[in-house]
C-alpha cells in the first residue's frame, strides 16, 4: 500500500529500478492507476481511452524507473507528468489523417512505355535542332530561363541587358521555338 507521502512512492519506484520489484510495481500500479485514469476523463479523454493511457503510463513507470530522482520530483509529479505526456501523444495522433493506401497522390506513376520514351526522346532532339537555328544571344538567355530555372531580374544582372530586354529577347525566342517546333512536328507526322 502506497501512502500519500512522497518517500513511499519514491522508494517503490527505486526498489523498481534496483531489482525489478514486481510487488513494488503492483503497490504503485494499484494505487496510480485508478487515479490517472480518473485525472485523464476529467481532462476530456474517452473511458477506453483514459484506461489504455493509463496503462500505458504506468508501464513507462516501470521502464524508465532508473531515471527517476526525488531530489528534482515527487514520485506522484514524475508519474502523472508521464501521463500527462501520455495524452499528449494521443492528441497528436489523433489530429494526423489516416494513411489511405487509395489516396492517388500515393500511387507512384507507371513507368514509362517504350512508345512514350521514344516520342520524349523526338521531342528532345527537335528542340536542341530548334536551339541550334536560334541567334547566340537568345539560346543562351532561353538556357539560362529555362534549362536553369533563372529569374528574368537574376538573368538581366548577370548577362548586363536591361530587364525589358531581357524579356523581349525571351519573347522572341519562344515564338521561334515554336515555330520551328511545329514545322518539326509537321515533317514528322
Amino acid at each position: 500500500m502506497v501512502s500519500e507521502t512522497n518517500d513511499d512512492a519514491a522508494a517503490l519506484i527505486e526498489a523498481i529500478a534496483r531489482n525489478g520489484n514486481r510487488s513494488a510495481f503492483k503497490a504503485l500500479f494499484d494505487h496510480y492507476a485508478p487515479r490517472i485514469k480518473a485525472l485523464l476523463i476529467r481532462r476530456g479523454a474517452p473511458d477506453r481511452l483514459a484506461e489504455d493511457l493509463a496503462q500505458e503510463a504506468m508501464l513507462s513507470v516501470w521502464r524508465k524507473a532508473a531515471t527517476f530522482d526525488r531530489n528534482r520530483a515527487s514520485a506522484a509529479a514524475w508519474i502523472f507528468t508521464i501521463a500527462r505526456n501520455k495524452r499528449i501523444d494521443a492528441l497528436r495522433r489523433e489530429g494526423r489523417p489516416d494513411y489511405d493506401p487509395a489516396d492517388p497522390s500515393l500511387i507512384p506513376a507507371a513507368p514509362a512505355t517504350a512508345e512514350q520514351v521514344v516520342e520524349v526522346t523526338q521531342q528532345v532532339e527537335r528542340l536542341a535542332r530548334a536551339m541550334e537555328v536560334l541567334p547566340e544571344a537568345q539560346a543562351e538567355l532561353v538556357r539560362m530561363a529555362y534549362f536553369e530555372d533563372k529569374a528574368h531580374g537574376r538573368i538581366a544582372t548577370e548577362t548586363g541587358l536591361p530587364l525589358g530586354t531581357v524579356k523581349s529577347r525571351l519573347r522572341l525566342a519562344v515564338g521561334h521555338l515554336r515555330k520551328a517546333l511545329n514545322a518539326a512536328g509537321e515533317e514528322d507526322a
